[in-house]
């Protein structure tokens, strides 16, 4: 009964809630993540190209050494990523490495591993600085889907934040290229690190989820000291594996209080950004490492459950405690949602792109699906939703373009020269798009 009404009142107030803390409107740059609002959506009036030559309507190209998957970010004319660089590893290394490790046949080992950050001039494509933050000797071994320089860097009043998971985060003078600080939260990832620092007005937000431990940390901004940690809720599974997750947070704004949601393993869970404070709580089952960010849409937190059997569900923030029971408002079948590439809301609908490259759209408030269509490649970067059109990039190199509307109408389909693993951005009109060597600015017409 409680459920039947919580629904009847988000069809009604629904919209009223939309809100987000931030919009891309009124800002020039892409800070971090999946934008200043964690959505992938660019502003209302951007128009980047749909259907291109990528090599002859690229303004510049630019070759990134190492592996990163990383998305780029900018402000002013800077463009930042992250890369590591890696020697390789000896049979006897490696055997040291996967002795006893029974997920060794999905993973990588190298001997070393340099970490680096990495700006480019926006206009020009020059690298401006190319930082080595650490040198890493004997990694932990990674899956090979991963990198040691996944998670994207975030932007703020001139520092960035530099995520490497358990190895290390660093904050960069945005103008010279200098540490100002560095941080270090170590848990196991197992297969490598994956969630993404945000910035919440003076604080650094960084989940850890790993095998061992599962918490939140906030360090500030400027100087990197802590602010709160917060343990995550107590997990079923006594096997790490299950207990890990890589999710990036997002900040909603539920009746003008502030929430950072995090999908984790088992549960899904808002806090107050400011305090670390737990606000709710709902157990989703029992998915672990979930990567795909939810999205906000008609009053409901949408999420992807993770391994083994993905869902999407679908869950009201505006209650407290323990929400499992009357929060939990839909729960789509469990098959075809995405286990890495996030997810879009807008104008009440939801579009995932699983992995294997099913493209679902669904209505938000219910869950219904409206219509789903296979789209050529397998997906591990998030979709840009720019005008009216999805950009969904894929690991065989391919970008297409659909329209937003219900039919899922394909419009172009665009080849690069190598995987595309990093989620594409935005510059004004231009796509900046980072491929599994390069660094592309493509515009419609080339400069």
């Amino acid at each position: 009964m409680i459920r039947s009404i919580v629904y009847l009142t988000l069809l009604v107030y629904g919209s009223l809630t939309l809100q987000l803390v931030n919009s891309q409107e009124t800002t020039n740059y892409w800070s971090q993540f999946r934008g200043i609002d964690g959505t992938g959506i660019a502003k209302s009036n951007a128009r980047p190209p749909i259907e291109f030559e990528a090599s002859s309507q690229a303004v510049w190209e630019t070759a990134i050494p190492g592996t990163g998957w990383s998305s780029p970010v900018y402000t002013g004319n800077k463009v930042w990523l992250t890369t590591s660089i890696t020697s390789a590893a000896s049979p006897d290394e490696i055997a040291a490495k996967l002795k006893g490790d029974r997920l060794a046949q999905i993973k990588t080992v190298a001997s070393s591993v340099e970490l680096h950050a990495i700006c480019v001039d926006i206009n020009n494509g020059n690298i401006i600085h190319d930082v080595i933050l650490h040198e890493i000797k004997s990694p932990e071994p990674i899956n090979p889907m991963n990198s040691y320089a996944s998670p994207t860097p975030a932007i703020k009043d001139g520092k960035v934040i530099f995520h490497f998971g358990n190895y290390g985060t660093w904050c960069v003078d945005e103008s010279t290229g200098e540490v100002i600080w560095n941080r270090q939260f170590v848990v196991k990832h197992s297969v490598g690190p994956g969630s993404s620092p945000i910035i919440f007005n003076d604080k650094v937000i960084i989940v850890c989820d790993g095998t061992d431990l599962q918490y939140i940390v906030a360090v500030e901004l400027n100087t990197g000291k802590d602010v709160w940690k917060t343990d995550r809720p107590p997990i079923r599974a006594s096997d790490g594996e299950y207990r890990k997750a890589y999710c990036t947070p997002i900040i909603i704004d539920v009746d003008g209080i502030k929430q950072a949601v995090i999908p984790g393993a088992q549960w899904v869970a808002g806090y107050n950004p400011d305090t670390g404070q737990e606000l709710w709580r709902a157990d989703h089952g029992a998915g672990f490492s979930i990567t795909p960010m939810p999205a906000y849409q008609s009053g409901l937190v949408v999420f992807s459950t993770g391994y083994m059997k993905s869902s999407l569900v679908a869950v009201d923030p505006t209650g407290r405690g323990d929400i499992t029971e009357t929060g939990i408002i839909w729960r789509s079948q469990p098959k075809k949602a995405p286990n890495m590439p996030s997810l879009i809301g807008r104008n009440g609908k939801i579009y995932a792109i699983s992995d294997r490259g099913i493209l679902r759209v669904l209505e938000a408030a219910t869950g219904k699906m409206l219509n789903e269509k296979r789209i050529n490649g397998n997906f591990s970067s998030s979709p840009l939703l720019a005008g009216d059109n999805l950009y969904l990039s894929s690991r065989e190199g391919l970008m297409t373009v659909v329209t937003c509307s219900t039919d899922l109408s394909k419009i172009a389909t665009n080849k690069f020269e190598s995987s595309l693993m990093a989620s594409p951005i935005v510059v004004g009109d231009d796509l900046l798009v980072r491929t599994e060597k390069k660094l592309m600015r493509i515009s419609d017409e080339k400069k």
